[in-house]
């Protein structure tokens, strides 16, 4: 199932009574729909085309040709993707061998690599990347897993001189998000998007008047909701024995693609700092290792 399918069916619950049987006409016959107008698929629904767009919007499409658009890339891949049994994310299986859970890792990280990507908004990345290289201090927030990617992220940003916290304590986000102001930037993580310390620190981070980025799975979440710039990982991975291992991959792809983005649009500024960051650490580990000997 496509990430756009596959998070109508998750959210289909949480929906309104109209947008739910809108929500089941798509998923009955997605091919059907990307070549229906939106006059057409609203008189097969009963419903009004204003509910239909107010239906993209939840789930973060501009409007009903762009969720089209999408829709239709992905059923196009999904035909295009060959069926070998690796195409859907496998779970961890008692006594399987190892031989196998390589080949399971493969393909769970690199579907899920794929299915992140099909989901990409690159006017949206586009702005982000802008936000971030502009940015006066940059804030990140994410507790457990989520603290990982924003530590990864930290790392990065730090070795090109961005002024950048990454607090996992959920009382230090909060400290630091009430010392945010205008020019400055707060980017939370968290794969549900609903992880209510995460909320909570991208919530004050907006109230202190900083731009807000979010990084979830696909789909209808506090968070996503809260941030200016909603960004979003696939949501396909299931099942509580795996970790969030390729969660963590599709969270960390993006977090590589903006920070690419950023060294790329301002190469003259930043490879300069990176290439004098490399060359310390490089100095002062060789002289501590020679030290040692």
């Amino acid at each position: 199932m496509s990430p756009i399918l596959h998070a109508l069916e998750k959210e289909k619950s949480k929906l309104s009574q109209l947008e739910r049987k809108l929500a089941e006409r798509i998923l009955a016959s997605p091919g059907d729909v990307v070549h229906m107008g939106i006059t057409e698929l609203a008189e097969q629904c009963s419903i009004s085309p204003a509910t239909i767009t107010r239906f993209c919007k939840v789930f973060h499409f501009k409007g009903f040709p762009d969720f089209k658009v999408k829709l239709a890339a992905e059923l196009a891949h999904s035909d295009a993707a060959p069926q070998d049994g690796n195409s859907s994310y496998q779970d961890i299986v008692a006594g399987n061998p190892l031989s196998v859970i390589v080949e399971a890792m493969q393909a769970n990280h690199l579907a899920s690599i794929r299915d992140t990507t099909s989901l990409l908004n690159i006017e949206r990345l586009q702005a982000v990347i802008s936000l971030l290289c502009s940015a006066r201090r940059v804030d990140l927030y994410g507790m457990a897993t989520s603290s990982i990617v924003a530590q990864d992220f930290y790392q990065k940003l730090v070795r090109i001189g961005v002024n950048c916290t990454a607090f996992a304590d959920s009382h230090m986000q909060i400290t630091s998000a009430s010392s945010l102001a205008a020019g400055d930037v707060a980017f939370a993580i968290s794969y549900s998007g609903e992880t209510p310390e995460t909320i909570d620190a991208l919530t004050c981070a907006g109230a202190s008047g900083a731009s807000t980025i979010s990084l979830t799975s696909y789909g209808s979440s506090t968070l996503a909701t809260l941030a200016e710039f909603p960004l979003f990982s696939s949501s396909l991975e299931q099942g509580m024995r795996r970790g969030d291992m390729a969660s963590r991959i599709a969270q960390l792809h993006i977090i590589d693609i903006l920070f690419t983005g950023m060294v790329s649009s301002k190469f003259g500024d930043f490879i300069p700092k990176l290439e004098h960051s490399y060359l310390n650490v490089q100095q002062y580990r060789h002289k501590r290792g020679g030290s040692m000997q």
